[in-house]
């Protein structure tokens, strides 16, 4: 299944990229934090606590005197920089407390500032990425974003309070060039490797096993359904940039049952050339695989296929190396 809306670039946002929710003017219900929470919002009709209802989102208290007039905001710091297509706005569970309006800001800043000091910027340096709009109550709301300037730094604006659950900020990761040199994942999110096509991503999505770390249950990694044709399923992964592969880590931790039987990778060149990287192979489960790339297997490839067979998940695909000078170059002409 090839990839169409703006759903499918990663969630830049993400906890489980280290995005971090730095600011809010308020939170007197509902923290935050829970504006990036991996997961649609849960909800018990029953849960009840000193300040009210228990909301599973972000949730300020009611302006009342010299506060009418103004309005509440929350700033979070991209786990990834990057280039923005689509951003989810939602406000399911909230139906007699959702904001009447809302508007979401784009910002880049090349050095680390406090939520504070972030809230000191002006408004004239912030750029529109969805502008202001009437919300609907227990709504996921969706807007392609056409701005396409780097954004490090995005500000959630509701007119004026009340609450939201979930915010999404999908789109190509853009790190700086300088985190690029030598040896590197070419295909981890954070550098810019993401996800372009899958066969399957039935139980989890295959953006997973580009993610930060190592997976902590099978959950945080790509489980595809049982297959019961004969063909294999498969995850393209287009690299950082053009590069060379040096080593390659495949890793089914916590795959005890259904890890892949059998696996290849093969390397996709600029003009879509393929090569095989690792020739298919017998996979253990809930195992850590190593392997050293040499010669013409190496590349330069500017993307990968990694199939399975006969289908099978797995927690972490990495593939290390360098970056051509042409990689390099076609970097520098998006920045």
């Amino acid at each position: 299944m090839t990839f169409q809306t703006f759903h499918d670039y990663p969630d830049l946002a993400s906890r489980a990229l280290a995005g971090s929710v730095i600011w809010a003017s308020d939170e007197a219900f509902a923290e935050k934090e829970n504006l990036i929470t991996p997961g649609d919002a849960e909800f018990d009709p029953g849960a009840f606590g000193h300040k009210g209802k228990v909301y599973d989102g972000w949730e300020t208290r009611r302006r009342r005197g010299a506060e009418i007039g103004g309005f509440d905001s929350a700033i979070i710091r991209l786990g990834i920089p990057g280039e923005i297509h689509g951003i989810t706005v939602d406000t399911s569970w909230f139906t007699g407390n959702f904001p009447p309006q809302i508007a979401v800001w784009g910002i880049c800043v090349h050095e680390l500032h406090t939520g504070e000091e972030m809230a000191q910027i002006p408004d004239a340096e912030w750029f529109p990425l969805v502008p202001l709009f009437d919300a609907r109550g227990d709504h996921k709301h969706d807007f392609d974003v056409s701005e396409r300037r780097r954004v490090s730094h995005v500000r959630l604006d509701m007119i004026p309070d009340g609450g939201i659950t979930r915010l999404r900020v999908h789109g190509i990761p853009r790190p700086k060039l300088a985190f690029l040199t030598g040896t590197i994942d070419l295909a981890a999110a954070e550098y810019g490797g993401r996800v372009i096509d899958c066969s399957n991503r039935f139980y989890s999505s295959p953006d997973n096993i580009l993610g930060l770390g190592r997976s902590r249950n099978m959950g945080e990694g790509w489980e595809n359904a049982r297959r019961r044709s004969g063909d294999n399923d498969y995850v393209t992964v287009q690299l950082a940039g053009e590069g060379v592969i040096r080593r390659v880590e495949m890793d089914t931790s916590y795959f005890l049952h259904n890890a892949p039987d059998e696996a290849e990778l093969i390397g996709i060149a600029a003009d879509g050339t393929e090569t095989t990287v690792i020739p298919r192979a017998r996979v253990l489960p809930d195992t850590r695989h190593y392997y050293a790339v040499e010669g013409a297997a190496s590349g330069p490839f500017t993307s990968v296929r990694l199939n399975v067979f006969p289908d099978g998940g797995l927690s972490r695909l990495r593939i290390f190396g360098e970056l051509t000078e042409n990689g390099f170059e076609t970097l520098r002409s998006v920045y």
